[in-house]
C-alpha cells in the first residue's frame, strides 16, 4: 500500500511540475498572442508535427476561448488600441502562409467570429526554409507543404477576419544577412504584400524568432508598427511593440495544456 501511495505522490508531483497549474494567473488585462503554423493532421514520422495542430484540436481551442469570453483581435488592432482592450483579449497568429490556414483554420475562425493574423512569406513556394536555420534540416518537409497562392492571400485579407502581416521575402535567417539584404527582406516583402492586398501591412514576424537590435531598427525604419518574436510569454501593459512575446501552441498540446498556457503564458515543464 505504501508503494502505491509513493507512486501516486510521484505522479502528482511530476504532473504539477510539468503543468504548473498551481501558479497564479497572469493578469487577464494583459493580452495574449498565440503562435500557430499549420492546422492539419499529423504526418507519421515527420520532424515538424509540433507545427501541425490537428483541425479538431484547433476548433476545441477556439471554441474554448469563445465560450470563456475571449475578445479576438488582429495584431494591427492589438497595437492600435493597446490599453483599451477588454480583459481576455487574444490575438491568434499564423506563421509562413500555409494553405491549411485557409482550408482548415479559416472555417473555424469564421464559425466563431475569431480574428487572426497570418504572417506571409512572399517567396514561399518551393523553399525548404528549415535549412536556413539548421543546414541538417534538409528533409524537404516544409517545402512540400502546400502554401497559399496570391489569390488566396487576397481572399483572407478581404474576409474581414484576417490581417496579412509580413514574414520577409524568403523566410530569411536575418542573422546571416548584411544590412542591405536585411533591409530588402523587410521592405520589399511589405511593399509587395501591400500591392497584392491593396491595404497597409504594418505587422511583422521575425523568421525563426532570430533577430538583433539592427533588425528591430530596420523593421521600424521600413514602417512596421509591431513585430512578434518566438519568445514565450505574455507582455506587460507597457511592452516593446517591436519585440512582442507569444504563446506557442504545439501540435502535441492537449486542450488542458493550452488552457494553462493561456493562464501562464508559457510551458513550465
Amino acid at each position: 500500500m505504501i508503494y502505491l501511495f509513493i507512486l501516486l505522490l510521484v505522479i502528482v508531483i511530476a504532473f504539477s511540475y510539468k503543468y504548473a497549474w498551481w501558479k497564479p494567473t497572469v493578469d487577464w488585462k494583459q493580452p495574449r498572442v498565440l503562435m500557430y503554423h499549420m492546422v492539419r493532421e499529423h504526418i507519421d514520422g515527420a520532424k515538424f508535427n509540433k507545427l501541425r495542430v490537428k483541425p479538431a484540436e484547433f476548433e476545441k481551442q477556439v471554441r474554448y476561448m469563445q465560450e470563456q469570453g475571449f475578445h479576438f483581435v488582429t495584431m494591427h488592432e492589438l497595437r492600435e488600441k493597446w490599453g483599451q482592450h477588454p480583459e481576455k483579449t487574444v490575438a491568434i497568429t499564423f506563421d509562413d502562409g500555409y494553405l491549411d490556414n485557409l482550408s482548415n483554420a479559416y472555417p473555424v475562425l469564421e464559425k466563431y467570429r475569431a480574428k487572426a493574423t497570418v504572417y506571409v512569406v512572399v517567396d514561399r513556394h518551393d523553399r525548404d526554409w528549415s535549412t536556413y536555420k539548421k543546414a541538417h534540416h534538409n528533409s524537404g518537409e516544409l517545402m512540400h507543404e502546400p502554401k497559399l497562392n496570391d489569390e488566396q492571400v487576397q481572399l483572407l485579407s478581404n474576409s474581414g477576419l484576417v490581417e496579412i502581416g509580413s514574414h520577409t521575402l524568403t523566410h530569411a535567417n536575418l542573422d546571416k544577412l548584411n544590412d542591405a539584404e536585411c533591409f530588402t527582406e523587410m521592405s520589399e516583402s511589405k511593399k509587395r504584400l501591400e500591392q497584392l492586398i491593396g491595404r497597409p501591412v504594418t505587422s511583422f514576424a521575425y523568421p525563426f524568432g532570430i533577430y538583433s537590435v539592427r533588425d528591430v531598427a530596420v523593421a521600424k525604419q521600413v514602417g512596421y508598427t509591431n513585430a512578434v518574436t518566438t519568445k514565450e510569454g505574455i507582455d506587460d501593459l507597457t511592452p516593446d511593440f517591436m519585440q512582442l512575446q507569444r504563446i506557442k501552441i504545439s501540435g502535441k498540446d492537449s486542450l488542458f495544456a493550452v488552457k494553462l498556457r493561456l493562464k501562464l503564458g508559457k510551458r513550465e515543464g
